[in-house]
């Protein structure tokens, strides 16, 4: 396929920032459609990306818009419904994490994106950034050994601000901190570690939130921050922490730090949103933790000197994620991480959300869709 033909759901400020730059940077795509709740925006995004179509109703894009594939950036009650309808017309599908509000709603996607044999995207933007894909090389080259525990901590301010945010209405966003941010971590360790078998988890609702929506309506709140403790299949434990509440007075508010430990050695990574993204490491008998750089060929040709500067280079530049699922697209391969990717992670917050419930471990396989 010479050209994909995109349409986008969603208008916020992260499809202005991270999907459209990186669809008009692909020689293989064209954005031909866009949908928003808000008509007013939706023509004034269309006009500053140059999209022919735009559309107040998103089912109404999925209809009529003479595609190939569609972005889902929409809130995540949405997800399910808008992702449904498009695998029913046959379109290859890029939809936000978390994938649908439980697991069900996922695991209903993922089969229908199986049986309709179209190319699927989940996508944890975090597991893309050199570092992490620099811990991954050298966790599978053996670096550490047999695994033995992780520690990440996703320290974010996102949840300070006591006003309503859809994001802790659980009948919009299903999970706060859990699936917003602690889903990106979730999808690391399991990429880095394998199989998660048990979970436990401590959700808390630290902040106090207005009793009634927008809408003058009651609703459920979700947490705010999320401690999840981890048994892996290869007999390693693990430890996500995933806040909203941190105050890390960093450019994009936010650090990320991870340490994993072997048999053989040690890995640490820091990231602080700065200037600093950095891995360390140490083997058995070298001494203390010392800088490892990051290869040249994961860097590519990405800005170094600002984390920002880099996180759009990697999704801009170099084309991974939004440019990967339309390089599938095009020559026919596979994405990923796909919707059984996703749909994997959907189960393990579910597991997280009961746990916290019961107050007991609970293996993701007692969640069933």
């Amino acid at each position: 396929m010479d050209q994909v033909k995109v349409g986008i759901l969603g208008t916020s400020w992260w499809a202005d920032a991270m999907y459209l730059p990186a669809l008009k940077n692909h020689p293989k795509a064209r954005v031909e459609a866009v949908a928003g709740r808000n008509p007013e925006t939706t023509r004034a995004f269309a006009s500053r990306w140059e999209i022919q179509q735009d559309y107040e109703n998103a089912e109404e894009l999925i209809e009529n818009a003479d595609i190939d594939a569609l972005i889902v950036a929409t809130s995540n009650d949405s997800h399910c419904p808008l992702t449904l309808k498009a695998l029913e017309r046959g379109l290859h599908v890029l939809c936000e994490k978390p994938l649908g509000l439980n697991f069900p709603e996922a695991a209903k996607m993922a089969s229908k994106a199986k049986e309709s044999g179209v190319i699927s995207m989940v996508p944890f933007t975090y597991s893309f950034m050199p570092a992490t894909r620099y811990l991954k090389d050298l966790i599978m080259e053996g670096y550490l050994g047999q695994p033995y525990h992780l520690n990440m901590r996703y320290y974010g301010g996102g949840g300070r601000k006591p006003g309503y945010l859809w994001r802790f209405d659980t009948r919009r966003g299903g999970t706060g901190a859990l699936g917003d941010i602690g889903s990106h971590f979730l999808y690391i360790a399991r990429w880095l570690f394998g199989e998660i078998v048990q979970v436990r988890a401590q959700l808390d609702r630290l902040v106090e939130r207005p009793l009634l929506d927008p809408d003058g309506v009651e609703y459920p709140k979700a947490d705010d921050t999320a401690l999840i403790s981890l048994s892996f299949e290869n007999g390693a434990q693990g430890i996500v922490h995933a806040s909203t509440l941190a105050y890390e007075p960093t450019p994009f508010s936010q650090i990320h730090q991870m340490e994993f430990h072997g048999s053989d050695g040690t890995l640490h990574s820091f990231t602080d949103w700065d200037r600093t993204q950095q891995v360390s490491g140490t083997r058995v008998g070298e001494g203390p933790l010392a800088v490892l750089d990051i290869p040249d060929r994961i860097w590519g040709k990405v800005r170094r000197d600002k984390v920002h500067d880099t996180y759009r280079d990697v999704f801009r530049i170099e084309g991974l994620m939004t440019g990967q699922f339309i390089d599938a697209i095009a020559e026919g391969k596979q994405a990923f991480p796909d919707f059984q990717e996703g749909a994997m992670i959907q189960r393990i917050l579910d597991a997280a959300l009961l746990s916290d419930l019961e107050h007991r471990s609970v293996s993701p396989m007692e969640i069933l869709s």
